[in-house]
């Protein structure tokens, strides 16, 4: 079973579809994707414990996005987050607030729903009744969390349930001949649920029905690139994989993506947005760098340089965060301790910084540093148009 916002990661340490490269993000839209990257993870330490961070991923925080995209920009959307060793130790803005709590409640329940079907299938360790019992008790927790931040919200993440236990039964009577839509159906109404509530969050009530087919499509799409990514594997271990079990070819699931992408971006058109540069990006642009490189048809040079292409490296599978870019700040004086610099140096590694950032913080001198790729020309990748609404550089204007 697959499912959106929080996708299966066999095999990979990122989770999400959404992972820009840095070189396609200008400088203040790298800030504010940070910003909702650790405003995500941090609503979910606040509200659910320290645990509940490894949900964390790349496509949950596109609700805290579209939210705030659609609200005035108020001091009291931003506050200042710690040192994190993940972040070269130093502190940065984060987006708080409805957005990034309605993120953690769907990111927990979607979570939830992938754990339970894990369990079922007898995936790895879970063969094992103790650890399989106590995953089910993770995931009851979760529902839970998730279930109370929704109701706070007035969110009934009760929606979202319904969808992954119809995903099941669907998938278990799928075989060949079977239309490929009828087995993205629950994935889209999940997140159409999601994205649509952003707007009853926002106060504009006249956004909730094109947010809505943007994320019945967003859903369709989050399916569809899991499902080809993995369908090697799939193959490999004798997992279900939806193309395979449909009989659908590659060419006809690269149709429907296309389709997905360009969709979105007419739903995004009929939406009114205060800022919503990041969200077009994100949605109109990285979308189709999302299907390109699932389908190994073109990718950023430098996501051959630590594998994710993310804005600073992957989100690990432990919660742990990517290193902030966009504008830095002075470096520290003074040299850190060995423990220090070793923790650093391994947030460093881990997140593929040292490769793929612009700059970076040496970990035990504080020196800046340029990333290894980033000293030849190495990525022919648009730069970051600073683009709007209506931008010049694609067909989305």
């Amino acid at each position: 079973m697959r499912h959106a916002l929080v996708n299966d990661s066999r095999g990979t340490v990122v989770f999400g579809i959404v992972r820009p490269c840095a070189h396609r993000l200008a400088d203040g839209l790298r800030t504010e994707w940070m910003a909702h990257l650790c405003g995500l993870c941090l609503a979910l330490r606040a509200d659910h414990g320290q645990f509940s961070r490894v949900v964390t991923n790349y496509d949950g925080l596109i609700v805290s996005v579209l939210t705030e995209a659609q609200t005035e920009r108020a001091a009291r959307q931003r506050r200042t987050a710690g040192p994190c060793p993940l972040r070269g130790m130093r502190t940065a803005p984060i987006a708080r607030g409805e957005g990034a709590r309605l993120a953690a409640s769907v990111s927990l329940v979607l979570a939830s729903a992938k754990i339970r079907d894990h369990v079922a299938d007898g995936d790895g360790l879970l063969r094992r009744r103790p650890l399989a019992a106590a995953a089910r008790r993770v995931a009851h927790g979760w529902d839970w969390a998730g279930a109370r931040t929704g109701a706070e919200l007035g969110f009934d993440t009760a929606v979202l349930v319904d969808a992954v236990e119809r995903q099941q039964g669907i998938e278990m009577v799928a075989g060949p001949g079977t239309p490929l839509l009828a087995v993205t159906e629950p994935t889209e109404t999940a997140t159409a649920a999601a994205f649509a509530y952003t707007a009853v969050l926002a106060g504009r009530p006249g956004n909730s029905a094109p947010l809505a087919e943007a994320g019945r499509l967003f859903g369709r799409l989050a399916h569809l690139l899991d499902a080809v990514e993995d369908q090697p594997a799939d193959a490999a271990s004798g997992a279900w994989n939806p193309l395979t079990a449909t009989g659908t070819s590659r060419a006809e699931a690269r149709r429907l993506a296309d389709d997905a992408v360009h969709g979105i971006r007419l739903a995004l058109r009929d939406a009114e947005f205060t800022d919503g540069r990041l969200a077009h990006v994100l949605l109109a642009h990285e979308l189709r760098a999302s299907a390109d490189r699932a389908f190994g048809t073109t990718a950023c040079a430098h996501e051959g340089h630590g594998g994710s292409g993310a804005p600073g490296g992957p989100v690990r599978q432990d919660g742990g965060l990517p290193p902030g870019f966009g504008q830095q700040p002075p470096p520290r004086p003074g040299r850190r301790g060995f423990l220090a610099g070793c923790a650093v140096f391994v947030g460093l590694c881990c997140t593929c910084r040292i490769c793929c950032a612009d700059e970076y913080e040496g970990p035990w001198s504080r020196k800046k540093r340029e990333g290894c790729c980033d000293q030849s020309d190495c990525c022919d990748c648009c730069d970051g148009c600073d683009c709007c609404d209506a931008c010049s550089c694609c067909d989305c204007g």
